[in-house]
Formats: structure tokens, C-alpha cells, sequence
């Protein structure tokens, strides 16, 4: 009973917190899945293949109407110094939805052909539907709301990044734009939406052709409603087979006045085969949901079709 009573006040929690968070969707570990596209437009068209990723998250397992999401993200090469890109995505959290699409672009000078030092610019359009469904309400006074506060929203995403041989510095704003309120009560309801993120790392190897590949980051993101914070810690382990590789690794989350108290550990895994890709995380929670739930699972496949070298070394 007390289980039931605790996982409907904290399901009740979420939601309110979900309509002050619209237009971000759950920034987790999907960018480990090596998908940094879906985190910042600075890495579109990086690569010579088209990418094409989906992802699952579903957070929470064991507690009803935990928040469940899914994207769909591809990018391309455009020229030989540009890129497009374009991410759809459906998230669900109780009874608040939302669904919409993220179309970016980005542009990638050369500063230094011969250390491969490169400078790229990236943004992305953003178009949300949000709304809160009121049909499943239950309420003891007879009185139920029969507006379900749907919204449209239109914002944008800017980013740039910076490439020095193996290390990369990627620093990015999103949902630049202040929130549409008209719908909502705007004495509870934050009009800002605007976060701040770095994501940075450095792969190293023994030499050219090692087969063994160490990659650390950091991923660093600020909300500027109520200045919390949170840091990932990651760390990657690549094996290379000739264009085929394995990775495992682990990243440690945390928000930042709880650095010693991680929100989860997360094992992460996955491969790339010819041109098939599978990525998968599994989220360890480590606070008080732990009683109530026993993870969040993380799901990555992708394709990687038709491959066209660039001119410019800016694209690999």
C-alpha cells in the first residue's frame, strides 16, 4: 500500500515538473551511444556516412508511467564543409506528452590542416507539441479539468565546437528562446527554458595503429530557471577491428552540490559491424527510487549508408 501511495505522489511530482521542463527532452547517456548529434547540432554531417540512430530510454522500470522516450536521428554531409541534420522524438511522462522535431545545421572550418584543428558552427530549429492529457484524472470533488493545456512551441539551439587531433570542446545553448505562457499560469509556470552544456573529451592510443582506444569526457549542463546543475564522468574503451569496433564503458552522474552522491552509474556497451551499429546502457540508481524501481534501460541501433569521402578532412 505504502508503495502505491508513494509512486503516486512522486508520479504526481514529476508531472509538475515536466510542463516547467518542456521542449528538453532526457538528456542521458544517449550521446555515449556515439551519437553526439543528438545532443548538439555542431555534429552534423561530421563523419562519411549518412547516421541514422534510434533510440529507446525508458526510465524508471517497475514504476507505472515512469517517463518513456524515443528519437529518431540522421544526419549528412552536405558539400565538403557542411552538414544537416534532423531528430524527431516522442516523450511521455504520466499524463504529460510531448512530440517534435529538431532540424540543425552545421558549418566546419579549417584552421590547421596539418594538426587537424577544426572550428564548426551548428544550429538547430526546434518545433514542440506539448500537452497534459486529463482524461485518466481522478478527482474526489467531482470537479475534472476539461482543458488538457496543449501548446505549441518554436525555439532554437545554437552550438560551436572545437577539434584539435583527438580532443574535442563542445559548448552549446538550447531553447534560447523564452516559453509561450499563454496557456499556462504564469506565477507557477518558468518562462525561461534555457540550459548551457559542455561536452568535452580526448581519445588516446598507443600509437596510429593501436587497436585499443581510451576515450574520457566530461558532459557538463546548467539550467538557467533555477541554476541546478548536473555532470556526467564518462569513460569509453574501444577495441578496433580493421572499420569494425567494440566498446564498454561506465559513466558516474551527479548533480553538482551532490557530487558524492551519484543519481546513477551507468554500464554502457555496443559495437559497430560493418554498417550496423547497437549501443545499449543500463542505468544503476543509486538515491531513494531504488526501492521502487529496478533501472533505466537505454537502446541505440543505427545504419550507416551510403559513404562518400569529403575533401575536406573537417568531415572525418
Amino acid at each position: 500500500m505504502f508503495k502505491k501511495v508513494f509512486s503516486t505522489i512522486f508520479l504526481f511530482l514529476l508531472a509538475l515538473c515536466a510542463s516547467g521542463q518542456e521542449l528538453t527532452i532526457p538528456q542521458l547517456s544517449q550521446y555515449i551511444a556515439d551519437n553526439p548529434f543528438i545532443m548538439s547540432p555542431t555534429y552534423a554531417g561530421i563523419g562519411d556516412h549518412i547516421k541514422v540512430r534510434l533510440n529507446g530510454l525508458t526510465q524508471w522500470v517497475g514504476i507505472k508511467d515512469a517517463p518513456d522516450t524515443q528519437t529518431l536521428a540522421a544526419d549528412a554531409r552536405i558539400g565538403n564543409r557542411s552538414g544537416i541534420g534532423m531528430l524527431l522524438y516522442n516523450d511521455s511522462n504520466g499524463e504529460t506528452k510531448q512530440r517534435g522535431a529538431r532540424v540543425s545545421f552545421a558549418h566546419h572550418l579549417t584552421l590547421d590542416r596539418y594538426d587537424d584543428i577544426f572550428l564548426s558552427f551548428g544550429i538547430s530549429y526546434n518545433f514542440n507539441q506539448f500537452r497534459i492529457d486529463v482524461e485518466n484524472f481522478n478527482a474526489n470533488n467531482g470537479q475534472l479539468p476539461t482543458d488538457d493545456k496543449a501548446t505549441t512551441n518554436h525555439n532554437f539551439d545554437l552550438g560551436v565546437l572545437y577539434r584539435y587531433s583527438k580532443f574535442y570542446f563542445s559548448l552549446n545553448a538550447s531553447n534560447i528562446l523564452p516559453k509561450n505562457l499563454e496557456r499556462f499560469n504564469p506565477t507557477f509556470e518558468p518562462n525561461t527554458l534555457r540550459n548551457y552544456y559542455v561536452y568535452t573529451g580526448y581519445s588516446i592510443s598507443k600509437s596510429k595503429n593501436s587497436k585499443l582506444e581510451i576515450e574520457p569526457s566530461i558532459f557538463f549542463q546548467w539550467f538557467e530557471s533555477d541554476g541546478r546543475s548536473v555532470t556526467d564522468l564518462n569513460a569509453k574503451f574501444r577495441f578496433h577491428d580493421f572499420e569494425d569496433y567494440y566498446y564498454v564503458g561506465l559513466t558516474y552522474r551527479f548533480l553538482n552540490d551532490q557530487w558524492g552522491a551519484p543519481l546513477y552509474i551507468a554500464p554502457i556497451a555496443g559495437f559497430k559491424k560493418n554498417n550496423f551499429y547497437f549501443g545499449y546502457s543500463y542505468q544503476i540508481i543509486t538515491n531513494e527510487i531504488l526501492g521502487y524501481s529496478t533501472g533505466t534501460h537505454v537502446l541505440t541501433v543505427g545504419m550507416d549508408l551510403f559513404q562518400g569521402i569529403s575533401n575536406c578532412r573537417c568531415m572525418y
